[in-house]
């Protein structure tokens, strides 16, 4: 068991390092505060869980077999993604219009930061495959799965909300830096652009 743990969580740390949009959209948030990065972060893994039971229930199973279904997800994911991205790069295009280089960033609520990132996570159908793919490799021989996968998918998520916590803080350590208009600016354009490549890239995607 003890091995199996191990894996376990070798495997979510590969997981959590391969870049992403929740890792995009949570170094863009983390921009704003460390509140606002870290309940991004929350909204992500509280996905995580959710696609976790869903997956232990089942019923992803059915968005695999349908192809309609997983095809309604991508649009609906891909439409997220490049709300998220127009979004950003539309807030940093105005910052430069309107010269405003000294200005603080605009205080984001708790709770919209969250939204963002389950948001993010729930619109993504390649989460909830990759879930149903993934969680079963994990359970051991003999072992009740429904309650085993549920548990793995509780330490899925703890476990990537101190992996990307670190994101946070090296973003809040790195404030002096990142603080500065120009190069905050300069990054929710990169941040933006990249999600919106990826939205394009889930869209029209087979």
């Amino acid at each position: 068991m003890l091995t199996t743990l191990i894996a376990f969580l070798g495997a979510c740390t590969l997981i959590a390092a391969s870049p992403g949009p929740s890792t995009v959209l949570i170094i863009k948030q983390s921009l704003r505060s460390r509140r606002a990065g870290f309940m991004t972060v929350l909204g992500n893994e509280t996905g995580v869980f959710i696609w976790g039971v869903v997956a232990a229930c089942g019923l992803t199973a059915l968005l695999a077999a349908s192809q309609f279904a997983y095809d309604v997800m991508r649009v609906v994911g891909a439409a997220v993604l490049l709300g998220f991205g127009a979004q950003t790069l539309w807030n940093a295009r105005k910052k430069k219009a309107d010269a405003e280089d000294d200005a603080p960033v605009k205080a984001r609520s708790s709770w919209a930061s969250y939204r963002s990132g389950l948001l993010l996570n729930l619109a993504n159908p390649k989460a909830a495959v990759f879930a149903m793919s993934f969680l079963p490799q994990f359970v051991p021989s003999g072992a009740p799965q429904l309650p085993v996968m549920i548990g793995l998918a509780a330490l899925w998520a703890v476990y990537e909300v101190g992996y990307y916590g670190l994101y946070v803080w090296f973003v809040g350590r790195m404030k002096a830096v990142l603080s500065r208009a120009a190069v905050r600016r300069r990054l929710e354009q990169v941040s933006g652009g990249v999600l919106v490549l990826l939205g394009v890239r889930l869209a029209i995607e087979g």
